[in-house]
C-alpha cells in the first residue's frame, strides 16, 4: 500500500498554488505529500502543521512552519484518513493528532484528503473511532459513550497527544449518522475532539493508484 500512498501524496501537490500557506496533516500518506511538497517549497509561503511529527519532517526539508494564529484562514489543507465514506466524511485520529487536524480543516477553504484504496468504506465505523479526552475525564467519558452509543471505548494506553490529553478508541460502531454522532459526542464534558470529520468533511478525495482517482 505504500506505493498507493505515495501516488496519492504526490497527486495532492497539484492543488498547491504559488504563494499559498499550506495546512499539512499527519500520517504515513502525508509524509509522502511533505516529501513532494519539498520539491516546490520555494513556491509557497510556508505551512501550518497538525502535529510535532509533521513539523519535524517539514523542518527537515527546510519548509517553514507557521502558527495558525498568525496566518489567518488557509486556502488548502492536505491530510490523510483512517476511513472515508462515499460522502467524503472521515474517521481520523489513528495518529492521535485529531484535534489539531480538525482545527486546521475548519480554518481551510479546501480540504484535500489523500488515502489508499483500503481506506474506502460504505459505512464508517470499522476503524475504531478516536476521541481525545481530558485525562481526569477518561472514565466518565468512557461510561457515557458506552451508555449513549453502545460502542466499546478502549483507552489507548501509553499514548499522550501533543495537547497532553488521552485517546479513547470506540469499537463496534456502525455510524449511519456521522454528523449527529459527532455533535452528540462533542457535548460530553471532558471530550476535547472527536475523530469524525462529518460536519466538515473533505472537499476532494484522492485515492492512490495508477492513475490516482479523484472525487
Amino acid at each position: 500500500m505504500s506505493e498507493a500512498k505515495r501516488l496519492a501524496g504526490e497527486k495532492a501537490v497539484d492543488y498547491v498554488e504559488d504563494g499559498m500557506i499550506v495546512g499539512v496533516g499527519t500520517g504515513s500518506t502525508v509524509a509522502f505529500f511533505i516529501d513532494a511538497l519539498a520539491k516546490i517549497k520555494d513556491r509557497i509561503r510556508g505551512t501550518v502543521s497538525s502535529s510535532e511529527q509533521s513539523t519535524k519532517r517539514l523542518q527537515m526539508h527546510g519548509i517553514e512552519v507557521l502558527d495558525l494564529n498568525s496566518t489567518g484562514p488557509l486556502s488548502l489543507y492536505v491530510d490523510g484518513a483512517d476511513e472515508c465514506d462515499p460522502h467524503k466524511r472521515l474517521i481520523k485520529g489513528g495518529g492521535a493528532a485529531l484535534t489539531r487536524e480538525k482545527i486546521i480543516a475548519e480554518a481551510s477553504e479546501k480540504f484535500v484528503c489523500i488515502i489508499d484504496p483500503a481506506k474506502r468504506v460504505d459505512v464508517l465505523g470499522r476503524f475504531p473511532l478516536p476521541v481525545e479526552v481530558i485525562p481526569m475525564a477518561r472514565s466518565l467519558v468512557a461510561r457515557q459513550i458506552l451508555a449513549k452509543t453502545g460502542g466499546q471505548p478502549v483507552w489507548r494506553d501509553g499514548v499522550v497527544t501533543d495537547n497532553g490529553n488521552v485517546v479513547l478508541d470506540v469499537h463496534n460502531l456502525s455510524i449511519t449518522d456521522p454528523v449527529g454522532l459527532e455533535a452528540m459526542l462533542n457535548q460530553i464534558p471532558g471530550v476535547v475532539s472527536v475523530g469524525l470529520f462529518a460536519r466538515r468533511p473533505a472537499d476532494i478525495v484522492i485515492v492512490g493508484g495508477e492513475p490516482p482517482v479523484v472525487y
